[in-house]
């Protein structure tokens, strides 16, 4: 990587130069520090930039509602009661999947629940669920009252798949192994794409066929990896995945989520489910006390609850059609691939040369893998001393990222709207503070 890399400024400035995608910058808000210079934003993970176009977008919908009002529904210029199916396709590109097997609906943990309501068939010999640990903690509370509305212990039922001592991510070997050797008792293994803690990236397909062999359902929670890697949902068999669209999707918060289900399950309307009136066959739909019986729609538009969050829908468009112009996600991901690595060198380059090669100095550690095929945008810098000290002069400084107790700091250099100067100057910053 010294070979690749420089750590002078000026190589960072040429970085910015060479870089094709360098104007993508400029579509979205980037917000102010208390001296009127942009902040260094490296907090996609937590809530991606405003796309300048979804003012206008957003702002089209309140204009058809005032001039509409329930006309809307029909009559809009992007007419509601078809909203989501504006997303379909964008979405099914960005997740690897056909486009009816995906449905942008809800919010993630509402999702994941209504997936687990499907998928989610314990039997005496076959209960358990296999997680990672640490699981986002939303994903966690989901995961235990589920368990807990079967009637059983979630001591019992949940198990988890840690880090080995000393180590800070979970093997793929080590999933697999508590596949193998629980797999008679396993009804569903529920992975994230991408911790949120360390940054890993799992091996999505190798983790699904290990289960599927076993006859386990698999399903992914996406939060942290859609719009950050590629993914083939579909090619890689997943039985079904959630995922938000706040954080590299950049719609905002509390933006509509999405939801994947694999083609031979979404063409299944023998499936059990909860089901609302959207979610209905749609010649059926609105002949509500003549026919009410539910007749499921015979693709992941099956588990739709209610009508389009217009509203919290629009801004994703304009996300997404940035998505497309930009050349799709390989396009960004190779950036991205670059600028982690651009500050992993950086980063390495300050520590003292009897340092390994995860402990940076005395002062922190990195705990997200080297490999680029082991993570996404994401890197987590432990802290071993003073964090929240840390973390206070890097916001006095103009950077942007996030904590997560009790000792790591969250950075994430995004390829739509981060600079390789940005990650220069925040190298530059961590350095002035080890």
């Amino acid at each position: 990587m010294s070979r690749t890399f420089s750590a002078d400024e000026e190589f960072a400035q040429k970085l910015d130069a060479e870089d094709p995608l360098r104007s993508f910058r400029n579509k979205f808000h980037v917000p102010l520090g208390k001296d009127g210079s942009s902040l260094i934003y490296f907090a996609g993970n937590s809530l991606g930039l405003m796309p300048k176009a979804a003012r206008q977008i957003v702002e089209q919908e309140l204009d058809d509602w005032a001039k509409l009002g329930v006309d809307a529904h029909l009559e809009a210029r992007t007419p509601w009661y078809s909203y989501h199916e504006t997303l379909r396709e964008p979405t099914a590109r960005l997740v690897g999947a056909k486009p009816s097997e995906v449905i942008c609906m809800n919010s993630l943990t509402v999702n994941l629940h209504l997936m687990m309501a499907t998928f989610y068939r314990p039997t005496k010999s076959r209960f358990k669920i296999l997680m990672e640990e640490p699981a986002f903690p939303s994903d966690t509370y989901a995961i235990k009252s589920q368990i807990v509305h079967h009637g059983l212990d979630p001591k019992g039922a949940l198990m988890l798949a840690r880090p080995r001592e000393g180590e800070y991510t979970v093997r793929t070997e080590d999933i697999v192994d508590l596949i193998e050797k629980h797999g008679d008792q396993l009804a569903v293994v529920l992975i994230a794409g991408i911790n949120f803690f360390t940054g890993q990236l799992f091996d999505i397909e190798k983790i699904t066929a290990a289960a599927q062999k076993r006859g386990i359902t698999v399903g992914f929670d996406l939060a942290h990896a859609v719009g950050n890697v590629p993914l083939a949902l579909n090619d890689w068999n997943v039985d079904f995945a959630v995922w938000c669209s706040y954080k590299y999707l950049n719609a905002g918060p509390g933006a509509v989520a999405g939801a994947f289900v694999h083609e031979r399950h979404a063409t299944n309307r023998e499936l059990p489910r909860l089901a609302g009136w959207f979610g209905n066959d749609p010649n059926t739909r609105f002949r509500l006390h003549l026919e009410p019986e539910f007749i499921p729609v015979p693709s992941a538009d099956g588990w739709q609850i209610s009508n389009p969050p217009v509203l919290s829908m629009a801004p994703l468009r304009a996300s997404l059609s940035i998505f497309d112009e930009a050349g799709g996600i390989e396009a960004l991901r190779a950036k991205s691939i670059k600028l982690t690595g651009y500050l992993q060198f950086l980063i390495e380059s300050k520590r003292p040369s009897n340092a390994g090669a995860a402990r940076i100095s005395d002062s922190y550690t990195v705990i997200t893998p080297r490999e680029t095929d082991a993570r996404g945008c994401q890197m987590s810098i432990l802290v071993h001393e003073h964090p929240k000290e840390l973390f206070g002069k890097l916001e006095a400084a103009g950077v942007k990222c996030d904590f997560r107790e009790p000792n790591v700091i969250r950075t994430a250099p995004t390829p739509l709207y981060n600079t390789f100067h940005e990650v220069w100057r925040f190298a530059t910053i961590l350095a002035a503070h080890q």
